[in-house]
C-alpha cells in the first residue's frame, strides 16, 4: 500500500540516508550536491521554517521509501525549485516516483508560476521523468543556483 504524507521529524534519518546513498551509487556524494546541503540532516525544520516550502514523504507497505519537496526559488518572479526527489532501491521501478510528482507539483501550481529543478546528466531516468512532465530543458542555471555541481537544468510554466 502506497501513502503520500508531509514529513515528520522521525523521518528525517531515514531521508537523510535515502539521499545520501542515491547519490553516492551515482559518485555524487560531493560538494555542490544535495549530499553537502546543511539542512540535510534536519529535513523537517527546513521545510516547517518557510511558509510556502513542503517536503513529502512517500510510504511502501508503511516504510517511508522516498520524497520529494517544494521550496521557494525567487518570490518575487513566483519560482518554486523541485528539491530532492529521491527513493530507496527498494521502490525504484514501481510508479512511486510519478506519485510524487503528481502531489508536488499539484501543490506547486496553486502557489507558483513557474518551477525550477536542477539534476545531473548521469541520471537519465530523472530526466526522463522531469521531461515527461513537461519540464523544459535551459542552457545555465537560474540565476542563485548554489549546487554548483549540476550541469542539467529545467523549468516548467504551471500556469
Amino acid at each position: 500500500m502506497i501513502k503520500i504524507r508531509g514529513i515528520k521529524e522521525q523521518d528525517d534519518v531515514i531521508m537523510e540516508s535515502i539521499i545520501k546513498h542515491s547519490l553516492e551509487t551515482h559518485g555524487l556524494d560531493q560538494e555542490g550536491t544535495a549530499y553537502t546541503d546543511p539542512q540535510l540532516s534536519a529535513l523537517t525544520a527546513h521545510y516547517t521554517a518557510r511558509p510556502l516550502d513542503k517536503y513529502w514523504v512517500i510510504e511502501l507497505d508503511s516504510e517511508v521509501v522516498g520524497g520529494i519537496g517544494i521550496g521557494m526559488y525567487d518570490q518575487e518572479k513566483e519560482i518554486c525549485e523541485l528539491q530532492k526527489l529521491y527513493l530507496a532501491p527498494k521502490a525504484l521501478g514501481k510508479g512511486l516516483a510519478n506519485e510524487l510528482m503528481k502531489t508536488a507539483l499539484s501543490y506547486a501550481s496553486v502557489h507558483f508560476k513557474r518551477c525550477y529543478l536542477e539534476t545531473r546528466h548521469e541520471l537519465e531516468a530523472a530526466s526522463k521523468l522531469y521531461e515527461k512532465y513537461g519540464f523544459e530543458r535551459l542552457d545555465a542555471p537560474l540565476e542563485g543556483s548554489n549546487h554548483s555541481a549540476m550541469d542539467r537544468w529545467y523549468i516548467k510554466d504551471l500556469q
